[in-house]
């Protein structure tokens, strides 16, 4: 009864106090919404105040879409206005350097054409005095000139076929530095190499203007092929010539590529005179020369690149050899030194009979000092003076050559050990 009356007094507890908490909440969610308004209405206020500012400025402007539609469709323009512009600059340019080209183009051809044009007209021509002066000889002279120049032709051919059956002996020396006397002291492998260019250059453009070689045939087709024989005859005997080169053999390569003319030209005879020009040959003979230049003068160019590490070499070991005397003297004069202070003790503290025992032994003692002091002091002084040294001057026939000698410096303390390093069995005699 008593649990049934207390929850009937909560129920009716609860509906009285419901009002009031529900006024209470009303209130504060009241005062909440209020809050959020009056916000709300400052922001609004803000935005208008934007929107004012924004249409005073655009007040102008009826469609603001319009207007950026507008002003990209202007930007656009002026892009498309500046693009045009700079392709028309660009198309300029390229136009006038094409211009320039094909001028430059045409004007190294005229020069080219002007000047194969001067080459054959001067070929004909000297081939026209040549002839003319033949014709001459041959009318003052008759049959004698006519054999005379047979007789040469063959003389060249039996000199040729005889040196190819025999060898060239040292009937064709030409030592060959002789091609460097007339080139100047700073001329490199390099300028030699740009010259052997330059002469095989000319070499081609003989060949294809068919310059290189002549014959009497009339039709032009057998007239061609005669030339051609002869020329690639001659020029692979050139060729393989050519590809000997070496220390001191200028003066057979030549005469071989001389003999090679002769028994080409002597076995053209069959092929109504088909021949080398002269011209040709000299064109060759300029070819080896370069070529003798490029080699003697890249040997030269080695030769002091190994003399340079060679000296850098002995510099090395001389400059190890004085570090070793230095320290060696060092420590020798300490070692004497302590000899000296132990021998001076000994003095003091001796009599009569023994002082002049150990006099004599302070005496020798100091005598080796000095020298020890000397050579330390000679070692110093040379490793300080790096230009300083001993000169040497040596013969060495299976490595210079008779009666050539090599003169060079050496630093070494001892400059007979670079002397008869340089002598051993490992050098020629």
């Amino acid at each position: 009864m008593e649990q049934g009356a207390v929850g009937g007094i909560l129920i009716i507890a609860f509906f009285i106090l419901l009002p009031i908490i529900l006024f209470i909440t009303g209130r504060m969610t009241k005062k909440k919404l209020n809050k959020i308004i009056q916000d709300m209405e400052v922001e609004l206020g803000m935005y208008k105040s934007e929107l004012n500012t924004l249409t005073d400025k655009y007040s102008g402007i009826v469609d603001i879409e319009l207007h950026i539609e507008k002003e990209e469709k202007r930007f656009k323009q002026a892009v498309e206005t500046q693009r045009a512009e700079v392709n028309a600059e660009v198309n300029a340019e390229i136009n006038a350097a094409k211009e320039l080209t094909t001028k430059a183009n045409l004007k190294m051809t005229t020069a080219n054409e002007k000047a194969l044009t001067t080459v054959e007209n001067a070929r004909v021509e000297a081939e026209r005095v040549i002839t003319s002066a033949k014709n001459q000889a041959q009318e003052i002279a008759g049959d004698a000139y006519e054999a005379k120049e047979k007789a040469d032709t063959y003389a060249k051919a039996i000199k040729a076929m005889k040196n190819t059956i025999e060898g060239y002996q040292n009937d064709y020396i030409i030592p060959n530095h002789s091609v460097l006397d007339d080139l100047a002291d700073e001329f490199s492998h390099k300028d030699a190499g740009a010259e052997l260019k330059k002469s095989r250059a000319l070499i081609k453009s003989l060949v294809k203007q068919s310059m290189a070689g002549t014959c009497d045939y009339v039709e032009k087709q057998r007239k061609l092929y005669a030339e051609h024989f002869v020329v690639d005859a001659f020029n692979g005997k050139v060729d393989s010539a050519l590809a000997k080169v070496k220390v001191d053999n200028y003066g057979k390569i030549k005469q071989e590529i001389i003999d090679a003319f002769a028994l080409v030209n002597h076995n053209g005879k069959s092929f109504r005179n088909a021949r080398i020009n002269q011209d040709f040959l000299d064109a060759r003979l300029d070819e080896l020369k370069w070529a003798v230049a490029t080699y003697e003068l890249r040997q030269i160019e080695l030769e002091e690149q190994r003399e340079i590490k060679q000296q850098i070499r002995e510099e090395e070991k001389a400059q190890r050899e004085m570090d070793k005397a230095i320290k060696a003297a060092q420590k020798e004069e300490e070692l004497i030194q302590k000899t000296l202070e132990k021998v001076r003790t000994e003095l003091a503290a001796a009599n009569d009979d023994q002082r002049l025992e150990f006099e004599a032994k302070l005496a020798e003692l100091e005598g080796k000092l000095a020298d020890a002091s000397e050579r330390g002091v000679r070692a110093m002084s040379m490793a300080q003076q790096t230009r300083r040294g001993h000169v040497y001057v040596i013969s060495n026939i299976g490595s210079f050559g008779e009666e050539v000698f090599k003169i060079g410096m050496t630093r070494r303390l001892e400059p007979m050990d670079r002397v008869k390093e340089l002598g051993d069995a490992s050098v020629a005699y």
